[in-house]
């Protein structure tokens, strides 16, 4: 089983494949593409145990020579740790001694979504811009990060503050690597796949909702791969088609993917990048749901519906440890914060959201002390 989707950028348009094939394809693609036979793999620590032998295996076997680069990144909750500025020096400093000599460097993520992101901003600036691969490893990153080319690094005021525009030759979704994953792990990807739906998909929310007791497990039964192979392919011809026709996010259209993580984000930095991304998401997803509700744009019975899905996925609704006033600091160096105004991805219904700015802070505040505690 293979698919193919692409993101069409004119001179950067590439392929995103989702594949079962353990990788027995991904070398003669590569070879096809002539991007040289060198290529060096930023490996997460798990990745590289796990799936690093039978990759090299394959890639070696179709003729190119695939370097894993050592660079000791934190695992776990800490990786998030590896997107900054230090670990962006060590990649290059790394591929400064043992890329030098070699005529071509391509690099490749081999990783979730934070050396996905790492790896493409090192990609961006070194050497001006050097081609790379994204070989995502986990739910999040096959099903958003990998695509569309935001790259960047995080610093201690605010998530992505450093970073650019910058899209993959390739994208290489191998599934069955997901089966193996801990569902902690899955209930990150599963955040964002359920922030697809409200955004785009009311086919997949149901879907979501009806199926979500065979999706969460992923193990090898043809139901749980058949739904992995649904919702994946949903998420990136989504994603696909969103950035194909607005890559650099400056038409209004690319910001619908955005719902959920205003506050998401803001969550995450108020709390010292100690919770994870996906279970962020989540409550930031309620708490921009909820808001919406006292706007008169949301229903009542589509926010039921929305917590209900959550909490089936085992995905948080509240978050304790985190002051109203370190969360609003945080908002306010966010990306999405436009012309001194907040910025706001709010539901009108399951599948469609519309863009609000200058929300008012008393009906924020009074939605986030319900789902977010010092």
């Amino acid at each position: 089983m293979q698919k193919k989707i692409e993101v069409k950028l004119g001179p950067r348009s590439y392929p995103i494949f989702i594949s079962g094939d353990r990788f027995r394809t991904l070398g003669k693609i590569l070879r096809n593409m002539k991007l040289g036979p060198d290529l060096f793999i930023v490996a997460s620590p798990e990745a590289k145990i796990r799936y690093g032998p039978l990759l090299k295996r394959r890639l070696v076997g179709s003729g190119l020579r695939p370097v894993f680069l050592d660079l000791h990144f934190p695992k776990g909750k800490n990786s998030e740790k590896a997107k900054s500025g230090a670990f962006a020096w060590r990649l290059i400093r790394t591929l400064i001694h043992q890329a030098e000599k070699r005529k071509r460097v391509v690099l490749a993520a081999f990783s979730g979504g934070v050396l996905g992101d790492l790896t493409g901003f090192v990609a961006a600036i070194y050497k001006r811009g050097v081609p790379y691969l994204q070989i995502p490893t986990t739910l999040l990153a096959q099903v958003d990060s990998s695509i569309g080319g935001k790259v960047g690094i995080d610093l201690p005021e605010g998530k992505n503050l450093i970073g650019s525009f910058y899209q993959p030759r390739l994208v290489y979704s191998e599934l069955t690597l997901l089966k193996e994953l801990p569902k902690e792990n899955l209930r990150e990807g599963l955040a964002e796949i359920v922030k697809y739906g409200v955004v785009a998909d009311p086919k997949l929310f149901s879907y979501l909702e009806k199926n979500h007791a065979t999706i969460l497990p992923l193990d090898d039964s043809s139901p749980a791969l058949a739904a992995l192979e649904y919702i994946v392919s949903s998420c990136v011809r989504i994603k696909a088609d969103v950035v194909s026709k607005d890559e650099r996010d400056d038409r209004g259209i690319r910001v619908i993917l955005n719902f959920g993580h205003t506050l998401g984000h803001a969550i995450e930095q108020a709390k010292g990048y100690g919770v994870s991304h996906g279970k962020a998401i989540s409550v930031g997803m309620l708490c921009e749901s909820e808001i919406a509700r006292r706007l008169g744009l949301f229903k009542e019975s589509d926010l039921l519906r929305l917590e209900s899905l959550l909490v089936a996925f085992g995905l948080p609704t509240a978050v304790k440890g985190i002051s109203l006033e370190a969360l609003f600091k945080a908002e306010a160096y966010d990306k999405k914060f436009i012309h001194g105004k907040n910025r706001y991805v709010l539901p009108v219904r399951i599948g469609k959201v519309v863009v609000r700015e200058g929300v008012p802070y008393s009906l924020i505040r009074e939605v986030a002390s319900r789902r977010i505690f010092r």
